[in-house]
């Protein structure tokens, strides 16, 4: 039977299906969950259900997730096994089956399905899970000399508290030639290759370590496919796969190296293999190169790309091409990557072109760190070149021997580990940051359930109150209530305000936040004493606000379609804030807009909005909801039933906020301002109805101010503007002659203070490149040999320039070196011309002269010559 990667994925999914596994679609890259930069395993999608948040919707689910990690980044490349960008395959009960069953499928289909022979699988357990051991004697037959009793590595867990339990893992015996024997405990890491992992949640964790025993165990296994694949290809890495073969014989191809199975060549080869799978993937599935967060990891895998590119001799752009190959080769089981081809091209020559400006800073860092004086090049310098500029750390080694230099490796090392502890930190993060009220909040949900939302409905409602608890500011309270008419923020909608009342006793809301559990938290003052847990109170959202709101949060979604009509399908969400007096939109988008495209933007979102289009708001599933086209919302977490917004034939998007019911109602719509806020993500900012017309009226008074001012009308503004700047213009070009001429003469009366080929003088108020020039012209002739001039600014700063002949053993660097000091600050230049800037202008005297002595330096020795 002949395997790859497509009949794996199938042959995983068929199974598990065939045994009441329900598939579930794979999340992208970018995962939903909060705190989480990227999806890091199979288990992500699964948390809620994991933790008790949410109820799963089914008993049993399967998937083959897309995952990528950059927590051993710097062994990639260097052994057989490892990746950034990786397939999770994964089975899941939810207080379903348990240890027996999972130990039964895992074996099953490792053995029967995939035909891999049982004499050559290791497995290991928990030194706690005797339960574990036995079952894989018993159900899988494996002998005992081929279970291996394992320590903390063994044992799973979410965070410091919260489910966790024992993990059993699978293990292939690769043969003597890859290593020591001893199993996987003892033996050879390449040899005994790890290729499925059963995670068994009994427990779950308290805040004081004890452990108690779940109610109802769940089941997370993880199995590599890549890791999969090799074996069942016969292959000795996953490099030598499917999977990533092809990739490294196109780069082998381009770049035409020529000794590819050389170390160093296959190294940079497999790097460029693992990372253009990542970069393809991550750029479809919404992520942008910049300099924080998700974008700066995709940032530093192009650069690390494009450096080996360079390395191996290629001087083209790569990683476009690369990205191009991967959505070529993996366009059966991931269509969308064809779909984003341009996309993916487009931004990978952009950055790649950026990178090749980028790596001759480094490249600078890198020179002028090596010409110190010292025999080592310390670890901070290192770090920061690979860490900023993408060079690896060989690479810095490399270059510093051919200096006769060694790098500290140690002090690099440090750097390194601590920047791997930050990324092991992001991999805790599956469980919550916020623990405010956590316990308190978990207590009401079990006794009362999740706060019955109401704010689809009415502004009005009656409730009980469950629960007031203090705020984080001095006088602020959170009430807590068994329903509520406030929409609690979310999906970028801001929080309701309003008013709470009962029997004398009013509670000003000024904020309405969905805490854990579902549980709303309105948050603000009272105006009495605070209402008693059971009191039945009055709630009253500010109608007008929500008015406001609504009209705000159904015009980002016309805003977001059109975006995506103009600019293209790669526009996606990155981030909103809909507020009763305005909207803002971030969004993915390489370049500003043009005017035409804003106009063409404002002109479709008022066209439909005049077309007065029903709003229709309905609920189905999420997977019924997608296949309708419709589009998730950036940061928002859907469950299995999904609200659904739909304005007109315009624009369906999955929003649990609240919205007009007919677009008319919004008004005009326009955009106030569109902007950068990092690399490859913009932002506008728009108002609709009333707020439109109060920001047109501001507008009109400032163009009418302005057309005052310069005493004319509104209409004739911008000729009025025109005039004003040609006569500015003009006004710079006399200034500009005028000066010319001044330094004309100064240089000529400058020439007659000279003494014996030297001119030492000080004249104020001249900027660095005007000294410049003057001791330039100055130094032209052949009356003088060494010319400094020293000038005081106006701001209290100091500048300084000379220039020399330099055959009559003359260096202007030297020169300015030996005062730079005296003036606080520093220069540099060449031999011939120098400058140099400061701040202590009371030192100005005691430099010049330091500087006439300099000079005569030289007299006095030419003269006992």
């Amino acid at each position: 039977m002949s395997w790859n990667a497509t009949k794996l994925r199938t042959s995983f999914i068929k199974y598990f299906s065939d045994n009441a596994h329900e598939p579930v679609e794979p999340w992208p890259l970018v995962p939903p969950e909060e705190g989480l930069l990227f999806t890091i395993a199979g288990m992500v999608p699964f948390k809620p259900y994991f933790t008790g948040e949410k109820k799963a919707p089914f008993s049993r689910a399967t998937s083959i997730q897309r995952c990528f990690r950059m927590l051993d980044i710097e062994l990639v490349g260097t052994t057989a096994r490892h990746n950034t960008f990786f397939e999770m395959l994964g089975n899941f009960s939810f207080g379903d089956y348990f240890k027996e069953e999972a130990i039964s499928y895992a074996w099953e289909f490792v053995t029967e399905i995939l035909g891999l022979d049982p004499e050559k699988l290791w497995v290991t357990v928990h030194e706690s899970d005797a339960d574990s051991a036995n079952i894989w004697k018993t159900v899988a037959r494996v002998p005992d000399e081929r279970i291996q009793i394992m320590g903390e590595d063994n044992f799973w867990k979410m965070g410091n508290t919260g489910p966790c339990g024992p993990c059993s893992e699978i293990y292939f015996d690769k043969g003597e030639r890859f290593g020591q024997p001893g199993g996987p405990k003892y033996g050879g890491e390449d040899r005994f290759v790890e290729i499925w992992n059963l995670v068994f949640m009994q427990y779950e964790r308290l805040a004081d370590g004890q452990l108690i025993p779940l109610p109802k165990p769940s089941i997370d296994t993880g199995a590599g496919l890549e890791r999969i694949v090799a074996l069942l290809e016969g292959v000795d890495s996953v490099f030598d796969t499917c999977l990533l073969k092809p990739i490294i014989d196109h780069a082998a191809e381009l770049t035409k190296v020529s000794d590819p199975d050389a170390k160093d060549s296959v190294i940079a080869l497999r790097i460029l293999a693992d990372h253009a799978r990542a970069m393809a993937f991550l750029i479809s599935d919404g992520v942008f190169p910049s300099n924080e967060g998700r974008g700066y990891v995709l940032r530093r895998i192009i650069r690390r790309a494009a450096l080996r590119a360079s390395y191996l001799g290629y001087d083209g752009l790569m990683t476009p091409k690369l990205g191009s190959f991967v959505a070529d080769l993996m366009k059966d089981s991931y269509p969308k990557l064809c779909e984003d081809r341009d996309l993916i091209i487009k931004i990978l020559t952009q950055e790649e072109e950026t990178f090749r400006r980028t790596l001759k800073s480094g490249e600078t860092l890198l020179q002028q760190a090596l010409k110190e004086d010292l025999d080592i090049l310390s670890g901070e310098v290192a770090f920061k070149l690979h860490d900023t500029y993408g060079f690896p750390i060989e690479l810095t080694v490399e270059m510093a021997h051919e200096k006769q230099k060694e790098v500290d490796l140690d002090a690099f090392s440090h750097l390194m580990e601590a920047q791997r502890d930050r990324a092991r930190a992001n991999r805790k993060q599956l469980a919550s940051n916020d623990t405010d009220h956590y316990e308190l909040l978990e207590k009401i949900s079990k006794d009362h359930g999740p706060t019955v939302p109401l704010w689809h409905g009415s502004t009005q409602a009656k409730a009980r109150v469950l629960e007031v608890l203090p705020a984080d500011k001095e006088n602020e309270y959170d009430v807590i209530l068994t329903s509520t008419c406030f929409y609690p923020e979310g999906g970028g909608q801001v929080g309701d305000k309003g008013r709470i009342a009962a029997a004398g006793t009013v509670f000003e809301v000024k904020d309405t936040q969905s805490g854990h559990f579902s549980v709303v938290l309105h948050r603000g003052v009272f105006k009495g004493n605070p209402f008693e847990p059971g009191t039945e109170v009055d709630l009253e959202a500010d109608e007008k606000l929500r008015a406001a709101t609504r009209k705000n949060h159904t015009a980002t979604h016309l805003l977001h379609a059109a975006l995506r009509q103009v600019l293209g399908p790669h526009v996606k969400q990155q981030g909103s804030l809909v507020a009763p007096d305005r909207l803002r939109f971030d969004f993915s988008h390489f370049a500003a807009l043009t005017e035409e495209e804003k106009i063409q933007i404002e002109n479709l979102v008022n066209e439909h909005i005049l077309l007065n289009a029903s709003v229709e708001i309905y609920e189905t599933t999420k997977r019924e909801a997608e296949e309708a086209g419709a589009m998730a919302f950036f940061g928002e977490k859907y469950g299995d039933r999904v609200r659904v917004v739909r304005a007109g034939d315009f624009s369906t998007e999955l929003c649990g906020g609240t919205h007009v019911s007919s677009l008319g109602t919004i008004g005009m719509f326009y955009i106030v301002s569109e902007a950068s806020i990092g690399a490859n993500t913009r932002r506008i900012e728009a108002t609709t109805g009333m707020n439109t017309l109060a920001e047109m009226r501001n507008t009109d008074f400032v163009l009418q101010e302005a057309a005052k001012k310069l005493h004319t009308s509104k209409d004739q503004l911008l000729p009025a503007l025109e005039k004003l700047e040609n006569a500015e213009a003009k006004a710079r070009q006399e200034a500009t002659r005028l000066k010319e001429l001044k330094t004309a003469e100064e240089i000529k009366r400058l020439e007659l203070l000279a003494e014996n080929g030297i001119l030492v003088v000080r004249a104020d108020n001249y900027q660095a490149d005007e000294l410049r020039a003057m001791v330039s012209k100055l130094s032209g002739g052949n009356k003088i040999d060494f010319v400094a001039i020293v000038s005081a600014q106006t701001d209290g700063k100091v500048s300084l320039a000379a220039a020399v002949n330099t055959g009559k053993g003359y260096n202007a660097k030297d020169a300015i070196n030996a005062v730079s000091a005296l003036l606080g600050g520093g220069g540099g230049g060449s031999p011939a011309l120098a400058v140099a800037g400061g701040k202590n202008t009371e030192n100005i005297a005691e430099a010049m002269d330091a500087l006439r002595s300099y000079a005569r330096s030289f007299i006095s020795a030419a003269e006992k010559d």
